[in-house]
């Protein structure tokens, strides 16, 4: 199972609906009468792959690098962890936080970026000690610890 959470980019909640929401889907789907939903074309494939390439020229300054780095190596070391982050995390940091960077329309990589996107880039890649699960810690919070822990490059 670890090998197979490391494969996903990020974890996000998005949690359930109030009941009203809820109703409103269930009223929806007597009306339809069929799983299929409509979805209004957004987008095309050249776009996906401009934005794509546009994520990838996001330029990271070496100690930004070295930032995240340092944060995934530090989920490696923290003695409330069980498994730490893989290289794959740290990748994964690298492509959010371009994606971050670039949707606020900046085309370098700040460690505001990292910060917001490190718990839903890193946290589903560690596995508590049972000892700190069963006291109910969530490796979110294991990860924001780690964040206000590491010294904030200056770029």
């Amino acid at each position: 199972p670890e090998a197979q959470l490391d494969r996903f980019m990020f974890k996000m909640s998005v949690g359930y609906p109030d009941r009203a929401d809820e109703d409103e889907i269930l009223a929806r789907r007597i009306v339809r009468k069929k799983d299929a939903v409509d979805v209004d074309v957004i987008t095309d494939p050249a776009r996906v792959v401009a934005m794509q390439q546009a994520c990838e020229d996001v330029y990271v300054d070496p100690a930004v690098r070295m930032y995240m780095v340092e944060i995934v190596a530090r989920t490696r070391e923290d003695p409330r962890v069980l498994v730490g982050s893989s290289p794959r995390g740290s990748q994964a940091l690298l492509k959010t936080s371009r994606a971050a960077a670039a949707l606020r329309g900046r085309d370098f990589v700040t460690p505001d970026e990292i910060k917001a996107v490190a718990p839903i880039a890193i946290s589903h890649r560690l596995i508590l000690k049972p000892e700190h699960q069963i006291k109910g810690l969530e490796t979110q919070e294991v990860v924001t610890d780690i964040l206000r822990q590491v010294p904030v490059p200056t770029v």
